[in-house]
C-alpha cells in the first residue's frame, strides 16, 4: 500500500493562503499518486475531448436519478452519469428484479453509445448505494451495516466484504457504488451513525483502504478496475460525524486539527489505495458548506492530496451552497465539484450550467478539468471497450446474488461483530437440548435486522419474501436448537405454550435512514417501555432472558440491560441472522461453537444525554468504554447500572411529534375513516376505505415532508404510546404548529384535533385559515394550546397530540407538526372551536 506523510504541526504558523479562511493545505497529509497518470490514457482524453461539443461536457458533469430521467434523456443530453436513488427502482418498484436493473443499466448504456444524433459514444457510469453489500437488489447479501464490522476489528473481513459486494453489484449492471462512508461519527444522535466504522479515527482509517481494495482492487495488481471491481466513492467529505448536536446536513464546528486529525482520517488512506471518486457531505465546516468549500475540495483534496479521480455532491446538495438552489451552482463547479448529483433536478441544472459556460461565468478551464476526470475514471475502469452491462463478464451471472459463499462471508461478520456486554452467571452459551422461547418484535424481521438502506432508502415497508437469500434470528436460532436436540418456539409477545428454560428476547430500533434516525438524547424508545416490560414479565416468571438489542448506535438502555441475565450487542446484523444461532447456542458438549470477538468501536453512554465521544478528551466516562467486549473466558457478571436517565421524557421528545419524515419515537401515525383505523408503516398508505392517502415528497430535504389527499371524511392522527401532559405549555403561549402547503384547496371544512379519548376532545377549524394561504406556498399556522383546554380537551392525558380532520376533498403537504412559542407560527389561529 502507498503511504503518505503528515506535514508538521505546531512549528510557525502557515501564512494564510489566499481564499482559504482557517484552511492551511500544506499542514494535510501528503499522499502521493496511487495510479501513475498514464500518458496514452491522457492523450485518449485530450482528442476526446477536443471533439466535443459544450453540451456535452456540460452533460458529462450532471448525474440525474432513474426515476427522473430516461434513456431517450440520456441520448439527448449526452449525461454522464446516472444513478440509482435509495427509492428509485425499475419500474418504480422497490422489489424490481434483478432482471429488470440489468435491462435498465443496458438500455442508459445504449442510450449513451447512441451517435444517431450525432454525439459522441461515451459510456454511461451507473451509481448506486451499494453501503453493505448490494443491498438495493432482491436477493443480494446483506451485510453488517458499518457499525456492526467496526466491532469486527478485522480489515481483511473488510476487504473481503467489498469485494463480493463489487461481484454482486457488477452482476446487476452497476459499475459505482457510494460507499465507503468514512465518517468518524462524535455524537451517537446522528442518524447516520450507523453507517461510521468507528468514533476512532484509527479503526476508521484501516478500515477505509480495505474497503477501497476490495471494491476496485489493489493499484498495480492484476484485476485493479477490471470486470469484477467496482468504482468506490469514499464519503462524505468532509466533517459529516462532526456536526453540532449530531444533526444530519447541519454544521461541523470544530478547529483544523480536528477536521483534518479526527474526521478526515479516512481521506488519505482510502486515495493512497486508488480510490477513483470521492462524495462532498452536505454539511458544513464552520459554517461553509463543503459542496461550496475550495479550500478544502480543491487545495486540499485535489492539490495537497493529489486526488487525480472526480469528486461529486450528494443528493442536490449543491443546493445548499450560499447563493445557489437545486437547478443552478456555478460556484459548486468553480469549488471544485466535478459532478453534479442532480437527481430530480438535472434538466435544469445542465441548462443552467451550460449557460453559465457559455457567458464565462464557468470557466472553460475548469469545465475541462471536470470532464476530464470523469473521462480518467471511465477509461481507468475500460468502460469504452466494456460493451453493454449484461455482455460483461457478470452481467446477468444472478447466481452470485446471495450465493453460498457470499452469505458465509456476511454470516462470518455477524458473528465477529456482536460484542457481550453482560454474561450473569455464565448463562450463555446456550446449552443444547434446551427448550427455548424466541420473543420481540426483531426475533423474526429480516428488514429489522438489516436496517436501512435495505431494498429502499429507509429499510421500510418489505416482507420476508423480499429476502430470498437470507435468514431472521429467529430461523437461524430455530434450526441451531432443534440440531442440537432442544425445542424452539416463536412468540413475538413472549407468550408460550410450554415453559422455556430459556428465553432470548430481540428487540430495538426500527430502521431509519440518515436524517430521519437523528435523536434528541440516547434514551431508547422514549415513553414506550414495551421491550423492558417484555424482559422483566419473562423474568418475573423465573425464565432466565439472553437480550439481543438491534441498533445503529450505543443507546441508554440500563433498565434493559439489568433486566436482562445476559446482553448481547448485535448491531445491524443484515441477511445473515444465523450468525447470532453460531454464538448463543453452543456445541453437544455444552461448549462455545464460537466465541465472542466484537469489541466495541463506540463507546457506550452511561446516560442518555452523554451524546458526544469526546474522542482524547479528559473526563470522558462511558458506561462500556471503546474496546469493551466480554468472551466467554471472562466473567460475565456485572452490577446493577444506574437507571437515571439524566434526561426528562420531555427533553427526549421536546415538542416536537413529527419532523424531517419521521415521527417522534413513542408515537405512531395513522390514518382514520368511517372503516376503521390504521397505521402508517410504509408509503404511500391508505386509509380502510381509501378516503385519505398519505405519500412521501420533498420539502427542505428528501422525502422530509408527507401529502395528505382527501378524497372524502377523514382524518391523520399522531397517537401517543403513553398519556402526554401538556398543561404547563397550556398555561403559556405554546402552540400547537404545523409547517404545511395547501396543495389544494378544501372543499369542507378541516380541523385539528386534540383528544384524551371519545369524550374528552376539541377540535379548532381551519379551513378558513387555510383558504386564505397562497396555494403552492410552504408556512407555519400554530393553534394555541388553551384554545384546546378551554374547548374542554384535558390536556393532563392527551392519548392524540394531533389529528387533521377534513370533511370533503382536500390536498395538504406537512413537514413538521411541533409545540411552539407564540410568534414563532408565521400565521396563529383564532379560538373557534368545536367538539
Amino acid at each position: 500500500m502507498a503511504t503518505w506523510t503528515m506535514a508538521a504541526v505546531g512549528s510557525d504558523p502557515a501564512p494564510t493562503i489566499p481564499g482559504s479562511g482557517d484552511i492551511h493545505p500544506e499542514r494535510w497529509p501528503q499522499v502521493p499518486r496511487a495510479i501513475p497518470l498514464d500518458r496514452a490514457t491522457e492523450r485518449r482524453i485530450d482528442r476526446l475531448l477536443a471533439k466535443m461539443t459544450l453540451e456535452e461536457k456540460v452533460g458529462q458533469i450532471v448525474q440525474g436519478d432513474i426515476a427522473s430521467l430516461t434513456p431517450e434523456d440520456v441520448r439527448q443530453y449526452r449525461l454522464g452519469s446516472i444513478l440509482a436513488g435509495g427509492n428509485s427502482d425499475p419500474g418504480g418498484k422497490y422489489n424490481a428484479t434483478p432482471a429488470e436493473w440489468l435491462a435498465l443499466a443496458d438500455a442508459m448504456y445504449a442510450a449513451s453509445m447512441d451517435t444517431s444524433g450525432g454525439g459522441k459514444a461515451i459510456p454511461v457510469l451507473f451509481g448506486i448505494d451499494a453501503v453493505h453489500g448490494q443491498s438495493n437488489i432482491v436477493g443480494a447479501t446483506i451485510f453488517p451495516h458499518n457499525v456492526g464490522l467496526g466491532a469486527a476489528r478485522n480489515p481483511d473481513l473488510i476487504r473481503e466484504i467489498g469485494r463480493v459486494t463489487a461481484l454482486e453489484t457488477r452482476a446487476t449492471g452497476m459499475e459505482w457504488t457510494f460507499a465507503p462512508t468514512v465518517a468518524v461519527p462524535q455524537d451517537d444522535r446522528w442518524g447516520r451513525s450507523y453507517e461510521g466504522y468507528s468514533e476512532q479515527p484509527q479503526l476508521v482509517a484501516q478500515y477505509a483502504a480495505a474497503m477501497v481494495e476490495g471494491l476496485q482492487g489493489t493499484p498495480g495488481k492484476h484485476g485493479f478496475l477490471d470486470a469484477r471491481h467496482v468504482v468506490s466513492s469514499v464519503k462524505h467529505y468532509l466533517g459529516d460525524g462532526g456536526t453540532t448536536d449530531g444533526v444530519d446536513q447541519g454544521d461541523t464546528q470544530t478547529s483544523e486539527d480536528v477536521l483534518r486529525d479526527v474526521h478526515g482520517a479516512g481521506y488519505p488512506p482510502s486515495i493512497a489505495a486508488g480510490a477513483q471518486a470521492v462524495m462532498t457531505s452536505f454539511s458544513s465546516y464552520n459554517g461553509v458548506k463543503l459542496a461550496g468549500h475550495k479550500p478544502l475540495v480543491t487545495d486540499v483534496l485535489k492539490g495537497r492530496m493529489n486526488f487525480d479521480g472526480f469528486v461529486v455532491t450528494d443528493w442536490n446538495a449543491h443546493g445548499q451552497v450560499a447563493g445557489c438552489t437545486n437547478e443552478r451552482c456555478p460556484a459548486t463547479i468553480d469549488a471544485g465539484i466535478d459532478m453534479l448529483m442532480a437527481p430530480d433536478t438535472w434538466k435544469p441544472m445542465y441548462e443552467s450550467t451550460l449557460a453559465a459556460a457559455r457567458s464565462g461565468e464557468l470557466p472553460m478551464a475548469r469545465l475541462d478539468d471536470a470532464v476530464r476526470r470523469i473521462l480518467r475514471v471511465k477509461y481507468r475502469l475500460g468502460l469504452f471497450d466494456a460493451g453493454a452491462p449484461s455482455r460483461r463478464e457478470l452481467g446477468g451471472k444472478f447466481e452470485l446474488l446471495g450465493a453460498p459463499e457470499h452469505r458465509a462471508l456476511a454470516r462470518q461478520a455477524v458473528r465477529e461483530s456482536l460484542v457481550l456486554l453482560k454474561n450473569q452467571d455464565g448463562l450463555l452459551p446456550l446449552k443444547p437440548g434446551a427448550r427455548v422461547l424466541v420473543a420481540g418484535d426483531g426475533a423474526n424481521d429480516v428488514g429489522k435486522q438489516s436496517g436501512g438502506w435495505t431494498l429502499n432508502w429507509q429499510g421500510v415497508g418489505t416482507t420476508r419474501a423480499d429476502f430470498p437469500n437470507a435468514e431472521s434470528i429467529w430461523e437461524g436460532l430455530d434450526k441451531a436448537v432443534r440440531e442440537g436436540g432442544g425445542q424452539a418456539e416463536l412468540s413475538v409477545e413472549g407468550r408460550y405454550t410450554q415453559r422455556p428454560d430459556v428465553a432470548i428476547v430481540v428487540f430495538g430500533e426500527d430502521p431509519y435512514a440518515e436524517f430521519l434516525g437523528d435523536l434528541p438524547t440516547l434514551m431508547y424508545k422514549p415513553g414506550d417501555d414495551t421491550d423492558l416490560a417484555l424482559i422483566r414479565r419473562l423474568k418475573a416468571e423465573g425464565i432466565p432472558v439472553v437480550a439481543v438489542f438491534l441498533s445503529g448506535r450505543p443507546l441508554w438502555v440500563n433498565r434493559e440491560i439489568n433486566a436482562a441475565d445476559a446482553f448481547v450487542a448485535a448491531w445491524l446484523p443484515g441477511s445473515e441472522g444465523g450468525g447470532i444461532a453460531d454464538v448463543l447456542i453452543g456445541d453437544a458438549q455444552g461448549k462455545a461453537r464460537h466465541d465472542f470477538k466484537g469489541k466495541l468501536s463506540f463507546s457506550w453512554p452511561r446516560r442518555a444525554d452523554q451524546y458526544a465521544n469526546n474522542v482524547g478528551q479528559a473526563g470522558y466516562s462511558p458506561q462500556f468504554p471503546f474496546g469493551y467486549g466480554l468472551t466467554y473466558a471472562d466473567a460475565g457478571n456485572l452490577a446493577a447500572l444506574p437507571e437515571e436517565a439524566g434526561v426528562s421524557l420531555s427533553q427526549a421528545r421536546p415538542g416536537v411529534y413529527y419532523a424531517r419524515g419521521a415521527v417522534t419515537p413513542g408515537f405512531r401515525l395513522q390514518l382514520r375513516d368511517a372503516k376503521g383505523a390504521s397505521d402508517v408503516t410504509a408509503l404511500p398508505a391508505r386509509s380502510p376505505e381509501r378516503r385519505l392517502e398519505v405519500r412521501a415528497i420533498d420539502h427542505k430535504a428528501q422525502e422530509d415532508a408527507r401529502r395528505y389527499t382527501w378524497t372524502g371524511p377523514a382524518a391523520v392522527s399522531i397517537l401517543a404510546a403513553q398519556p402526554q401532559d401538556l398543561t404547563r405549555q397550556s398555561n403559556g403561549d405554546v402552540q400547537l404548529a404545523l409547517t404545511l402547503r395547501v396543495d389544494a384547496a378544501p372543499q369542507g371544512e378541516v380541523r385539528m384535533r386534540l383528544a384524551c379519548g371519545d369524550n374528552c376532545t376539541a377540535a379548532v377549524p381551519l379551513r378558513e385559515t387555510l383558504t386564505a394561504l397562497a396555494p403552492g406556498q410552504w408556512t407555519t399556522v400554530g393553534v394555541p394550546l388553551k384554545c384546546f383546554a378551554v374547548a374542554g380537551a384535558d390536556l393532563s392525558k392527551l392519548d392524540t397530540v394531533w389529528s387533521l380532520e377534513a370533511d370533503a376533498p382536500a390536498q395538504l403537504s406537512v413537514s413538521r407538526v411541533a409545540l411552539v412559542s407564540q410568534g414563532q407560527a408565521e400565521r396563529t389561529v383564532a379560538c373557534r372551536t368545536m367538539k
